[in-house]
């Protein structure tokens, strides 16, 4: 009976920690193709060796009902989500410690009516980039679990986001920058916000193929995934 009870614990704590991560990533708006990088590309390489289970939605009424099912919350919509219920869930749900991932988009400073998830969620934003074409973003702290595998530097086309952290807001541990521009800027392309309660991860990269698909990319979301999940 020992023996048993034994191995039906071992059993219990093996399922749990093979548990796949639950996954809601938010898209939609303009100048993105959505489906084709986020809904598939990006849902793929989450999905990939069953890290995790994806739901993908564009529809912004449907997020609300779904928060309690899940672990990680990935935004990198290009549009509003303008309902009240819907904002306070976000913030409860990222309050109660679950995980948030802030993809490209998601670190604009693109909704004037919703201040507070600039300022508390972000700790910042974009307000411009780059025209698109390459350029090279230095890993700044390797030894951080969201960048494991990523290497020592992307070299890549993208968008360079101008992302300016709020020095008023609960600051950022850079964990990737980019090399500096024509002025000698140098702008975070990946960073931890410092919530108290919550794993937050901005990553400014994402604009097509160039991004989605290059290895040290995916690495960086699944290991964002795992690490905003606490796994």
């Amino acid at each position: 009976m020992k023996l048993l009870k034994l191995v039906t614990l071992l059993l219990l704590l093996g399922s749990a920690s093979f548990a796949q991560i639950r996954v809601l990533i938010v898209g939609g708006g303009s100048s993105h193709d959505y489906d084709r990088w986020y809904k598939g590309a990006d849902a793929a390489t989450l999905e990939r060796d069953g890290l995790a289970t994806v739901t993908y939605t564009d529809k912004p009424d449907e997020i609300l009902p779904q928060l309690k099912d899940i672990d990680v919350l990935f935004l990198c919509n290009n549009q509003p989500l303008k309902d009240t219920l819907l904002r306070k869930g976000i913030f409860d749900f990222v309050n109660a410690g679950k995980g948030l991932i802030l993809a490209h988009a998601a670190i604009w400073y693109n909704w004037q009516d919703w201040p507070m998830y600039n300022f508390k969620l972000v700790s910042g934003g974009s307000r411009g980039h780059a025209r698109y074409g390459e350029f090279t973003v230095n890993i700044k702290d390797a030894k951080h679990p969201v960048t494991k595998g990523a290497g020592k530097k992307i070299t890549l086309k993208d968008e360079r986001y101008y992302y300016i952290p709020d020095p008023a807001g609960p600051g950022i541990k850079v964990l990737a920058a980019t090399e500096p521009d024509a002025e000698g800027k140098v702008f975070p392309s990946l960073f931890v916000v410092k919530h108290p309660k919550a794993r937050i991860v901005g990553f400014a990269l994402g604009h097509d193929a160039a991004s989605h698909e290059l290895p040290a990319y995916q690495a960086i979301i699944r290991n964002a995934v795992k690490w905003t999940a606490k796994k």
